[in-house]
């Protein structure tokens, strides 16, 4: 049974009693999500009462799509580090460069990250973004995933199916252990944690469960101001705590206009007196010029013949907004082609489609954007499912979603989802969907 099949037998269910549904979201599980910390900016997660539901196989497909990626992002990152004129491709700040190419001491580029897929199955993919800075929203899935498991239902297709959801808080602080374990540097038995990020920037409620969890596993935690760190003796510190391993969800792009602010954070790295996990070689895959690196000739020397297949099927077409008048014009004259993306923002920020604007205000916001650290990238057609929302009944909508891969330690670790019905689907303007793995039950 695929998840075509199974969206349809649960919109069946709800059509066939939607009084039933209507009340227990409206009694039951509105009220939960409203008192969840699932907060974006301040605001409480719009969320969809019907989940992504995935079978076995679309698990299997995930977990080889993110092995995939994130093997030929290795081959990437080792070129940037041995080979200087491969460097030349990402154009970093001279400081950020200096950074990426620091030893990070453990045998993972990218400890962390969530690859944002359109997906439809195993051959019919898309990569959105690769997030390997910051990579954020496994504490929001897990409470939508929790809160689902209780909707009705849900509980009512448990007499056919079993379900269940991928846990993405302990199993990072158990695999972030395991990797300072690993770690060439000054370890000690009980490593003091930071969890470090811009104070403004910070995801409070989630670093507040990983806080906890590290603490159940019995390591002293502080959530930390990279700006507020004093470097003496050979130690960094945050007032009288020393710290020994930083979990750090600090983006690069806001990390660079502070980078007077860090320095005893940054030159404690530079020394190899904290164990960083999330070097700053994570940039190099985060930096969206990655899509357009991967379509280099000399870039796909470096791949098998089948990692070349995989860029050429799934990763969308992508180049600088940058040159001559030409470039300018023939992506002004394609304005349904194309996406326009800044090369290093997150949430959504900056990025606008051409399909939603009209030929003037496309080619005005194009001439903001020309030689502006953009990329166009090929616009990709929407996957649609069956959603339901809760307006004076039961209303049935068509969203699109973006589902998220988590791999932590290089590895499959679960998954996160946005839904909405507009091109770009930010964390501003969509609803989250629980995601449910579902097998059907045996007699």
């Amino acid at each position: 049974m695929n998840w075509k099949e199974m969206d349809n037998r649960y919109m069946d269910l709800i059509s066939n009693d939607k009084d039933r549904y209507i009340k227990d979201y409206e009694e039951n599980i509105s009220e939960r999500v409203a008192n969840s910390e699932a907060i974006f900016k301040g605001n409480v997660v719009p969320y969809s009462y019907k989940p992504m539901f995935f079978s076995g196989e679309d698990v299997d497909n995930f977990r080889l799509i993110g092995e995939t990626m994130l093997k030929i992002g290795d081959k990437i990152v080792l070129e940037y580090i041995r080979n200087e004129e491969f460097r030349k491709k990402f154009d970093f700040p001279k400081e950020l460069e200096k950074l990426i190419l620091i030893e990070n001491g453990y045998d993972i580029n990218v400890p962390i990250s969530r690859l944002d897929i359109f997906y439809k199955d195993g051959d019919n993919f898309k990569f959105c973004e690769l997030n390997t800075d910051g990579s954020s929203a496994m504490y929001e899935d897990n409470i939508f995933a929790q809160i689902t498991m209780e909707t009705e239902a849900i509980k009512d297709l448990e007499e056919e199916y079993d379900f269940k959801y991928f846990e993405l808080i302990n199993s990072w602080v158990e695999k972030s252990l395991q990797i300072y374990d690993s770690w060439e540097g000054k370890k000690v038995e009980n490593p003091n944690i930071a969890i470090l990020d811009l104070i403004e920037s910070a995801t409070t409620f989630e670093f507040k469960r990983f806080k906890r969890a590290y603490e159940e596993r019995g390591y002293q935690v502080k959530i930390v101001d990279p700006r507020k760190l004093e470097y003496r003796d050979g130690n960094l510190y945050d007032g009288d705590f020393r710290i020994d391993m930083v979990y750090r969800r600090l983006v690069t792009s806001e990390m660079i206009p502070e980078l007077d602010n860090v320095q005893d954070f940054l030159q404690a790295y530079r020394d190899g007196n904290i164990c960083l996990i999330g070097s700053f070689r994570s940039q190099i895959i985060h930096n969206k010029i990655i899509f357009k690196v991967l379509y280099d000739e000399d870039t796909q020397n470096l791949l098998s013949e089948e990692e070349v297949k995989f860029v050429k099927n799934h990763i969308p077409l992508t180049k600088e907004f940058i040159g001559e008048e030409e470039v300018f014009q023939h992506v002004a004259d394609n304005k349904n082609r194309y996406i326009m993306k800044p090369s290093d923002m997150n949430a959504g920020e900056g990025v606008y489609v051409g399909r939603d604007l009209t030929q003037d205000r496309w080619e005005e916001k194009l001439r903001e954007s020309f030689n502006k650290d953009y990329i166009y990238q090929e616009f990709i057609e929407a996957n649609y499912r069956d959603f339901i929302l809760f307006k004076d009944g039961i209303e049935k909508v068509e969203f699109n979603s973006v589902v998220g891969i988590f791999m932590y330690g290089e590895e499959f670790a679960g998954l996160y989802t946005r839904i909405g019905a507009e091109n770009v689907i930010s964390s501003y303007n969509s609803h989250r969907a629980a995601n449910l793995i579902f097998k059907k039950k045996t007699d």
